[in-house]
């Protein structure tokens, strides 16, 4: 045997892997310090640039659709735009056709949920479809490459369709909004690409979607569905209004492949949240006008990609109220300061139950990695 072999802590045959034992080491202050830890954007220009072309979108788009006959559908046209955040670390050639993709996956989000509703599906059958669609989206993103932001915006956009009573016309005016300004997005990212810096450029390496084996990919499709489906119907049963926070919460935590990754994801998520709420409830006690929600928008979609690269919790700071004024500009007459305190239950329910999930179903393998990362620490 050798030397690093005599230690629990420096073998994996050895080291003690129970699901109780990872939860303590999950629980352990150095969780918490990790998490508070700040790293660097890969590419500080293409961060920029992608919430620039975002923003962009948001100040054409939002105001055109509030100054026409479809002003309804503003908080639809906003979800269009969140596609030009996809594809910052794709080689050139290939960035155009993934913002364009999930222009489609955008879309479809919309357009599945709101037929759900337009169908009269039962509230169990819409909640159980979120569950699901968090879970499929989860695969779409890995399996097709598409990369930062991830599921959650396409997530995002199925809880926004959960509203109400709709008719046919209403389905197709949401997607129609939807596509128009995806498609919009598109064109800004496709007339900015230069100013992208590319791969290799001072040596610059990025970030690239893992390739997960089959197994690991189902697994984790498992978790995601088990966890989201756990915590809709526990936020439907506490009279929750928006489920799809909470499953967005239990995702954001479950997309990492490491238990202590997770962690820190929960951590930073609510951490972030907390904060973000408090100032989403400074602008909308205002009751701000479309035109203020339209300005902080596009600041907030710019801020938010400076920093989110560097802490996943200083991202979540801005993103807070980012969702919640694009909540408010699709529903003004049923949203309001009242979104603000569930938007932090919502949170805390859904990383809450994404750690359980991530810890009850994970693999010995992936306990004795979160073991040797803690004694590592821990020397």
């Amino acid at each position: 045997m050798t030397q690093a072999c005599k230690s629990n802590e420096s073998c994996p045959n050895n080291v003690s892997a129970s699901r109780l034992g990872s939860l303590m080491r999950l629980l352990h202050l150095r969780r918490l310090q990790e998490s508070l830890s700040l790293g660097t954007q890969p590419s500080m220009r293409n961060a920029m640039l992608a919430g620039l072309q975002a923003a962009l979108t948001v100040a054409i788009c939002v105001p055109l659709f509030a100054l026409s006959p479809w002003s309804h559908l503003v908080g639809y046209a906003s979800l269009g735009a969140l596609v030009a955040l996809f594809g910052r670390f794709a080689p050139a050639r290939a960035r155009s056709g993934i913002v364009l993709e999930c222009a489609f996956w955008q879309s479809f989000a919309v357009l599945t949920m709101s037929a759900a509703t337009w169908l009269e599906w039962s509230s169990t059958a819409k909640l159980v479809f979120l569950a699901l669609a968090c879970s499929f989206y989860v695969v779409i993103c890995l399996v097709r490459k598409l990369g930062a932001p991830g599921p959650l915006i396409f997530i995002f956009a199925v809880g926004a369709s959960m509203t109400g009573t709709l008719s046919l016309s209403q389905v197709l005016e949401r997607t129609a909004a939807t596509a128009v300004v995806a498609a919009c997005a598109w064109l800004i990212c496709a007339a900015t690409e230069k100013l992208r810096q590319p791969a290799g450029e001072e040596g610059l390496t990025f970030p690239s979607a893992p390739q997960l084996p089959t197994l690991d990919l189902f697994l984790m499709a498992v978790r995601v569905a088990v966890a989201a489906l756990l915590v809709v119907f526990i936020s439907d049963a506490l009279g929750m209004s928006h489920p799809a926070w909470a499953a967005m919460g239990a995702v954001a935590v479950l997309q990492a492949s490491q238990l202590h990754i997770n962690m820190h994801r929960a951590v930073q998520r609510m951490a972030g949240t907390v904060l973000g709420a408090a100032l989403a409830w400074v602008l909308l006690v205002q009751n701000p006008s479309i035109w203020s929600i339209v300005a902080v928008l596009v600041a907030l979609q710019f801020l938010t990609e400076i920093v989110i690269g560097i802490n996943y919790a200083l991202g979540q700071v801005l993103i807070t109220p980012m969702a919640l004024l694009m909540t408010y500009l699709a529903a003004p007459t049923a949203a309001g300061t009242a979104m603000v305190a569930e938007r932090v239950v919502d949170t805390v329910l859904g990383a809450i139950v994404g750690m359980l999930i991530a810890v009850l179903l994970s693999r010995m393998k992936e306990r004795r990695t979160l073991a040797l990362h803690h004694g590592s620490r821990a020397r």
